[in-house]
């Protein structure tokens, strides 16, 4: 089958489409649709052209689907579905009636930051639209949010500043070195060559806040002995709070986690600048009055009681 560029398919089609399938004749398509026999036959021509197959055949009176048309009926109803659907938030949204699934590009620090918050506000506003998180890399992310693979992005991502994106400040983060509450190092001299000395759990580099980190380090010559390595930040403190390791962690989730014990932090003995957490959209969806809503409440519900110095 030659592809179908997207691009160039009329929409309008996917309604001829759909009504052929329903009512199995062109002229009752026709009559369901307000356009003449010749008008449907017309598209139906075009749609064959564009799938180079019949779609429809004619058995009797009927017109019966191909196997290629039995394929695309699903797919063209969803789609359908979602157009209609877009239009109609495109105009008016609300959340108590809406049961829109909205995607949200984070890392699982920002899970455990924002989540809860998040779902619970959700919940209690909104209770049918439902909210996925997505792990997406960080240089994707523009792509991500461009084409709309997801709806918003949290997190620190310094490259969508200058992309067409528009970015509200949720917090302000920094790093700091992690350790169990009755480490040595809790209470010890603390240098840039303690510091160094020290077991650390070297956690993904996909962090931004840990990228810059790393490079700072390096920067300033500083080697420090990463003899663990995870994925996921989030596993870190029970590794932490069971072992010698440290970690460089953020202080929004020590802050999260400090009321449970078990834990310090120890400020770097080494100048880091603090990075801004954002909630970003791409500028063509800035305006959907959904994504607006969802925005509002986001920024509204992580800020409310802002716990991070």
């Amino acid at each position: 089958m030659k592809p179908v560029h997207p691009t160039r398919f009329d929409l309008n089609l996917v309604k001829v489409f759909l009504a052929i399938s329903d009512t199995r004749s062109l002229t009752d398509a026709g009559q369901r649709l307000g356009l003449t026999q010749p008008a449907v036959s017309h598209a139906l021509k075009r749609l064959r052209d564009q799938f180079q197959d019949p779609l429809f055949q004619r058995v009797g009176n009927r017109m019966e689907p191909t196997e290629t048309a039995t394929r695309l009926r699903g797919p063209f109803e969803t789609a359908l579905s979602l157009l209609d659907r877009t239009i109609h938030d495109a105009h008016s949204f609300d959340p108590a009636q809406s049961a829109r699934r909205f995607r949200i590009a984070m890392t699982d620090t920002g899970e455990f930051y924002s989540m809860p918050r998040i779902l619970a506000a959700l919940d209690r506003v909104a209770p049918r639209a439902s909210l996925t998180s997505v792990r997406i890399d960080p240089e994707e992310t523009e792509s991500a949010l461009r084409s709309g693979q997801v709806d918003l992005a949290l997190g620190y991502l310094p490259g969508l500043e200058d992309a067409r994106c528009r970015g509200e400040q949720l917090i302000q983060d920094r790093l700091v070195c992690l350790m169990r509450e009755d480490h040595p190092a809790a209470t010890g001299p603390w240098t840039e060559d303690s510091f160094a000395g020290l077991s650390f759990v070297d956690v993904s580099r996909a962090a931004t806040g840990y990228q810059m980190a790393r490079e700072i380090l390096e920067q300033r010559g500083i080697r420090i002995g990463a003899r663990a390595r995870l994925e996921h930040f989030t596993v870190v403190p029970e590794v932490v709070r069971q072992s010698d390791f440290v970690a460089i962690f953020p202080h929004s989730i020590y802050a999260r986690l400090a009321p449970r014990g078990g834990f310090v932090m120890r400020d770097l003995p080494f100048d880091l600048p603090p990075y801004d957490i954002k909630l970003w959209v791409h500028d063509s969806f800035a305006t959907d009055p959904a994504l607006a809503w969802l925005r509002g409440l986001i920024v509204q519900t992580l800020t409310a009681q802002e716990d991070t110095p």
